[in-house]
């Protein structure tokens, strides 16, 4: 089976609020506030197939350890899967030690109805992959996840195209994601690329390994471009006719957005 994208994330850690109100000031539709049982919490910002996720840890109560040591910003990188098992048995094979699979869930409502989103999720080993976490995500309740009323955003959002990793040795972290994703590296021009049926992971050599940059697509970028030049704290720059950058500083965030309109 192909391997697809399921999720990037962007980790609040304790700043969820402003997060999300940033967001949300940018024209994104974000879910409702989500309490996961292993003691994090977040918003979605869903797209036809996958979705950009804000996480954070509560104020009080439980707080996921995995989320507090995880990377600020964007740290997060999630494909797909519909059997979380065999995803286990496929990553050990090929050396990757993931974690065998976590179950877990967060309570929706829906309709007025009281409901469980339902996941199983498989890590595959945090020392191969130091930019950030990367792991396989098993929907059990997909139909309480992806809901029409949240697929519509004021500035278009419409998906991904890319994720930047920083690595010092970048042609053995591509390796390393392609192993992952049961795909290949490509090299190019000072970048090593894996591709993700339309989504790439571009490895670039860097002194400190990290996730970099995230590319997001957009039907137009008009109402973005005019949410993001009166947002404080956010600056956006045009670099070509279909194409800007957005950085959001309060999160060392740094997006590049461009239009498929």
């Amino acid at each position: 089976m192909t391997t697809t994208l399921d999720h990037v994330v962007v980790n609040a850690l304790r700043g969820m609020d402003a997060a999300a109100e940033t967001f949300a000031a940018l024209g994104f539709t974000l879910t409702p506030l989500g309490r996961h049982s292993l003691g994090s919490i977040n918003h979605l910002m869903m797209a036809p197939g996958d979705y950009l996720e804000l996480v954070a840890v509560p104020e009080t109560g439980k707080q996921r350890q995995e989320v507090l040591d995880s990377p600020f910003g964007l740290s997060g990188l999630v494909f797909k899967t519909d059997d979380a098992d065999a995803a286990y048995q496929r990553l050990s094979a090929a050396g990757l030690s993931p974690t065998e699979p976590v179950a877990f869930s967060r309570p929706v409502e829906i309709d007025g109805e009281a409901r469980d989103a339902r996941f199983r999720t498989v890590r595959v080993a945090a020392e191969l992959f130091p930019a950030g976490r990367v792991y396989f995500c098993q929907h059990l309740t997909p139909e309480l996840v992806w809901r029409e009323e949240w697929l519509e955003h004021p500035n278009g959002f419409a998906g991904f195209d890319r994720i930047e990793v920083a690595s010092p040795e970048p042609e053995t972290a591509a390796s390393l994601y392609a192993a992952a994703a049961d795909s290949a590296v490509e090299a190019g021009d000072g970048l090593w690329r894996v591709s993700v049926d339309d989504f790439h992971i571009d490895v670039v050599s860097a002194e400190r390994p990290r996730f970099t940059k995230l590319g997001l697509t957009f039907r137009g970028l008009g109402r973005l471009e005019q949410a993001a030049t009166g947002l404080t704290g956010v600056t956006w720059r045009r670099t070509a006719a279909d194409a800007a950058r957005l950085d959001i500083a309060s999160l060392e965030l740094s997006l590049e957005c461009r239009s498929i309109a």
